[in-house]
């Protein structure tokens, strides 16, 4: 499975977050690679937890994924990202 991961840092702090958005998983780590390193780990533990409990097809169908003999095809894609600021009351 090929997967955009977003990698991100922030001005204070020194830690870099790893974000898997089609899959909604994240990660840390104290370096970019770190954090990717995590993102991977989170992802495969995850999937066999849900391979495990039956549910990992269903699962991947709800964020986007069509699952056909035995392989992915993703039905949606991520094409841009948009930065803005709301008000929180």
């Amino acid at each position: 499975m090929k997967l955009p991961v977003i990698i991100e840092s922030w001005k204070k702090g020194s830690w870099y977050l790893a974000r898997a958005p089609e899959l909604d998983f994240i990660s840390q780590g104290r370096t970019p690679e770190e954090a990717r390193k995590n993102l991977l780990e989170v992802i495969s533990i995850q999937f066999e937890e849900m391979k495990n409990m039956g549910t990992l097809e269903e699962y991947l169908q709800e964020c986007g994924f069509e699952v056909k003999d035995d392989e992915l095809s993703p039905q949606i894609e991520i094409i841009g990202f948009e930065k803005s600021v709301i008000s929180v009351s």
